[in-house]
């Protein structure tokens, strides 16, 4: 049945051994040869977020113009908070068209689900995702407003992104076999998706100064993932729960189409490596 239902969560979930294990040598090899090693994953984001605090917060003085007190810190808080789910996002997007062509034997020489790769990748991400949202969070609750129980909500808004990205990630894998310069794109899609996700600047920006341009980015399901996880921690406003059915559809259908085009790519792989 769960098979018949979500083909993606079976394949994961009969592999869930391999795929932990391949989770845990995608974390080991981001550091691997560095004398701190593991240590990175914290230091790199408390360092970023004392630079954004430091750089937009203070030198730049911005604002979001969402909490009634805003400081400098809450502004550089809100700029770290969007830049950790960019961040999350891009790593994936960036690795997604080199995973299956840098592993060749797995194609060739052994029989191997290599539906596992991406989403390994994937997990990967998000265990360096979780460190940069735990200091986020730390930081809001000694720095910043404070968290209210709304920030409970965090887990139920960050899966549909999850989701979204691990569909997009078996699609561009594959793809990424057939057209090399696949990763070029990329480059430049990412860049444009920072700038059309309200990293640096709130969602009703764009609305108020652009309502043709807000028509269209309304739809991009980071963007909306980035202002839901500000709304429940940071700013304390309530969930817009139209919002997040939208993102679970999305989030949803990207895994089912993602992985229905992972595997029906597949069998050529082994001809074009």
């Amino acid at each position: 049945m769960l098979r018949r239902l979500a083909p993606f969560a079976a394949d994961l979930w009969q592999h869930r051994e391999l795929l932990w294990q391949f989770t845990l040598r995608n974390v080991e090899l981001r550091h691997k040869g560095s004398h701190l090693g593991l240590v990175w994953s914290f230091l790199n984001p408390l360092l970023l977020l004392g630079l954004y605090v430091l750089v937009f917060g203070f030198f730049l003085g911005g604002s979001f113009g969402v909490l009634a007190h805003e400081t400098r810190v809450d502004y550089g808080l809100g700029i770290f908070f969007g830049l950790t789910l960019f961040h999350f996002v891009a790593e994936v997007l960036g690795l997604s068209p080199s995973i299956i062509v840098g592993n060749p034997n797995f194609v060739k020489k052994v029989v191997f689900p290599l539906e596992i790769l991406p989403a390994a990748s994937v997990l990967g991400a998000v265990f360096h995702m979780l460190i940069s949202l735990a200091l986020v969070l730390a930081g809001i609750m000694v720095l910043g407003p404070g968290l209210s129980l709304d920030a409970f909500w965090l887990p139920v808004i960050l899966l549909p992104i999850v989701l979204f990205i691990l569909g997009v990630s078996w699609f561009f894998s594959a793809l990424g076999v057939f057209f090399r310069d696949l990763g070029q794109v990329i480059q430049f899609l990412t860049m444009a998706l920072m700038f059309s996700s309200a990293v640096f600047y709130p969602a009703a920006r764009i609305a108020a100064s652009s309502p043709a341009g807000w028509a269209v980015l309304r739809f991009n399901p980071v963007l909306l993932a980035i202002e839901q996880a500000r709304d429940a921690a940071l700013w304390d406003r309530p969930l817009n729960y139209h919002h997040l059915a939208y993102l679970y559809a999305v989030g949803l259908a990207a895994c089912y189409l993602g992985h229905a085009a992972f595997r029906k790519m597949k069998p050529a792989f082994a001809d074009v490596l």
